[in-house]
């Protein structure tokens, strides 16, 4: 049941991840309201990546905190297309962790000593989710911006 849950909360995250996104195009991979801001591109990019993030803290002694090689990283992205494919490996590698490891897996506590300490591994779900809710409102914000209207709901 706990894996069923997971994988449908999974699937609402990418469904209305999509539709806060699908108006923009490669052509807006670039854009961004003001210039300490992140651009399109990098909006998309940061979720994929936080995604990995997630899981590879979620089974490890730690989460990485090396948040200034992620900006580094994150700063050299330009293309829309290629971050929606990183988006897509992430979802697809999360799906696949989901459906192979065992409830018990998914039960055991998240061993970092810095945040989610002791709480169980599928509560990443809820950090995932949050997190992606957080950079698609940003793409819609970004999308009134440029002048499209994002689908609903999102």
């Amino acid at each position: 049941m706990l894996k069923q849950s997971m994988l449908a909360e999974l699937n609402t995250i990418q469904t209305y991840f999509n539709n806060s996104s699908e108006c923009l195009t490669e052509h807006d991979s670039n854009f961004k309201p003001q210039q300490e801001m992140m651009t399109v591109a990098q909006h998309v990019q940061h979720a994929a990546e936080t995604i990995h993030w997630f899981l590879n803290g979620a089974f490890s002694e730690s989460f990485d905190f090396d948040f200034d090689n992620q900006n580094e990283k994150l700063s050299r992205v330009t293309s829309l297309q290629a971050a929606r494919s990183s988006l897509i490996d992430a979802i697809n590698r999360l799906r696949n962790e989901i459906e192979t490891k065992s409830e018990e897996e998914w039960q055991v506590p998240i061993r970092d000593k810095h945040i989610m300490t002791g709480i169980p591994r599928f509560v990443i779900m809820s950090g995932i989710s949050d997190h992606t809710a957080h950079h698609r409102g940003a793409l819609t914000v970004y999308s009134r911006l440029l002048g499209k209207t994002p689908k609903m709901p999102y």
